[in-house]
């Protein structure tokens, strides 16, 4: 008797909770504290990013399986002090972004995932183009990292990169990132945001794409 009345008790106070923490929003899915969306602009073209509001939004079909790869480690970079950004972390970079020519949010999976699925203001750098010499250049390049003639890189105008791919355990990012950190690119000018993809879309955030619907 006493432990059907004290599993009664848990699951009305985990209602209660639960009810609370909703209301919080208004009766709104909201991203922050007095944050419902923002706007960005992809491929030329302003996009609202904000929850899905229906009760009855589903994860995406393409990350609902969960036989996946081993979760990644919260901090993969070890000993370099690459920062793991949480989702309301990687927002503020997305609208520090959208601003500013000094940080980019860098969608590091291969070309075929991002056109599918990706998150709004993403540039896509795959991190296949860190095996090749001149791919790499390029990308460096972009990311305010310039070659001198001997070999070397001046990483004194790198920008703040806040990168992901598919989820937890997806190794795409890690790969480009410990690329990266032995040319000599700057970890605090790195930003991991591990849940990626997956993350992203458990949570209806906005997203772009043939897959978006």
């Amino acid at each position: 008797m006493f432990k059907r009345s004290l599993a009664a008790l848990v699951v009305t106070g985990a209602m209660v909770a639960s009810t609370g923490v909703y209301a919080e929003g208004g009766g709104k899915a909201m991203i922050a504290p007095g944050l419902f969306s923002f706007t960005i602009q992809h491929d030329g073209e302003p996009i609202e990013v904000m929850r899905n509001q229906s009760k009855d939004n589903r994860i995406s079909e393409l990350y609902a399986t969960t036989f996946r790869g081993m979760p990644q480690p919260m901090h993969p970079f070890a000993p370099h002090k690459v920062e793991t950004l949480g989702e309301r972390e990687f927002v503020d970079y997305m609208m520090q972004a959208d601003k500013s020519d000094d940080v980019m949010v860098v969608d590091t999976r291969t070309v075929g995932w991002h056109e599918r699925l990706t998150i709004p203001g993403a540039v896509n750098f795959p991190y296949t183009m860190m095996k090749d010499a001149e791919e790499r250049d390029w990308a460096l390049d972009e990311f305010g990292a310039k070659k001198a003639s001997d070999g070397t890189y001046d990483f004194s105008g790198a920008k703040t990169l806040a990168m992901f791919c598919n989820g937890y355990w997806c190794g795409q990012t890690p790969a480009m990132v410990r690329a990266m950190l032995e040319l000599g690119y700057p970890a605090a000018k790195i930003k991991y945001y591990r849940g990626g993809m997956q993350a992203w879309t458990s949570l209806g955030f906005t997203v772009v794409g043939e897959a978006a619907e």
